[in-house]
């Protein structure tokens, strides 16, 4: 299986899950937000330079992610470094 990255900031309380090699950096070329109305939130795609979808960054996310995720990912904000 493979295993997917997924950051969290609780200060912000955002995510972003990674679609890419775990050590390779894609700089994405172009984001898509997406507001979806009743959802409470926003959810950004990043694409690279050939259109692949990179990443997904979440806003909202713990109103958005299962606690499970959040609690599993890899913690930017001081309080889970």
């Amino acid at each position: 299986m493979a295993e997917v990255k997924v950051t969290y900031d609780k200060s912000v309380n955002a995510a972003y899950v990674y679609f890419t090699e775990p050590h390779v950096r894609v700089n994405s070329a172009r984001m898509y937000p997406c507001d979806p109305v009743g959802v409470d939130g926003v959810i950004n795609l990043d694409f690279d330079e050939q259109v692949r979808l990179i990443g997904i960054e979440v806003l909202a996310a713990s109103s958005k992610l299962p606690e499970y995720l959040l609690q599993s990912a890899e913690r930017l904000d001081t309080e889970g470094a």
